[in-house]
């Protein structure tokens, strides 16, 4: 994710996994429902990290960094692994 808008729709989409109301979720993370749903939906410029962590605490979700370009699908995470930690065979 690389965008504010990314990142709301992430949390609209794990918040609707698990399902449930953005409401619910706004109260229990201290936030209103207002701020929830304009970040949800790309709507806002900024939306504060102790707010974030607060939504992402209550969906059981954490924020996770890491350099640009390192992520992958988990095929790829799985081969990536196989190939580091596999011996190679051919060296002598």
């Amino acid at each position: 994710m690389q965008t504010l808008q990314e990142l709301g729709e992430a949390v609209a989409a794990r918040r609707k996994r698990l399902g449930l109301k953005q409401g619910d979720v706004a109260t229990m993370a201290g936030v209103t429902a207002e701020s929830l749903s304009r970040f949800e939906r790309g709507r806002t410029a900024e939306f504060g990290s102790r707010k974030l962590l607060a939504v992402l605490a209550v969906l059981g979700a954490e924020l996770d960094v890491m350099t640009q370009g390192q992520a992958g699908n988990l095929d790829a995470l799985r081969t990536e692994r196989a190939q580091t930690s596999t011996p190679n065979a051919g060296a002598a």
